[in-house]
């Protein structure tokens, strides 16, 4: 799976569990969300608990839940903890260095993408959990049911 899918079903699984903050879900319930293989909901959940976004409750009512507020987590910290560290991909072989573009094309796309990189981790840092769900909700997608607890949950 390309990193961008982690990315996208992390920040999915994440706004499920900010939407649930009573309720543990399991990782076959979160796949269903997805639409997804619970295997790689599995995946995803163990790496943001390896960075301590979310914990597991045991038992016949267990599931995953956040460990913190959805307020308390930004977009940045998911993307680090499912991010494989791959740097972006260039060229599998040395361009030709004859070539007035190849001679030049490595460093200029490295430059590129270094910026981009940094304008990409600044707007996930200061990207919040809560304003996706906020988002979702403001979407008419998500109603709320007695208690604020979403419908899709009853």
């Amino acid at each position: 799976m390309s990193k961008n899918c982690r990315f996208a079903f992390a920040v999915h699984v994440a706004a499920v569990l900010a939407l649930t903050p009573d309720q543990p879900c399991t990782s076959d319930w979160l796949a269903g969300s997805v639409n997804t293989n619970p295997v790689v909901i599995r995946r995803i959940l163990s790496a943001l608990a390896k960075a301590g976004l979310v914990r597991s409750v045991r038992g016949s009512q267990g599931g995953t839940m956040l460990s913190r507020p959805p307020e308390a987590i930004t977009l940045l910290e998911i993307s680090r903890a499912v991010d494989d560290g791959e740097p972006v991909a260039l060229h599998p072989q040395t361009p030709n260095p004859d070539c007035p573009v190849g001679a030049s094309i490595v460093p200029v796309l490295r430059e590129v993408i270094t910026r981009a990189d940094a304008a990409r981790a600044a707007v996930l840092d200061q990207t919040r959990l809560s304003d996706v769900v906020a988002a979702i909700q403001s979407n008419g997608n998500c109603e709320m049911g007695p208690g604020g607890v979403p419908l899709f949950l009853l």
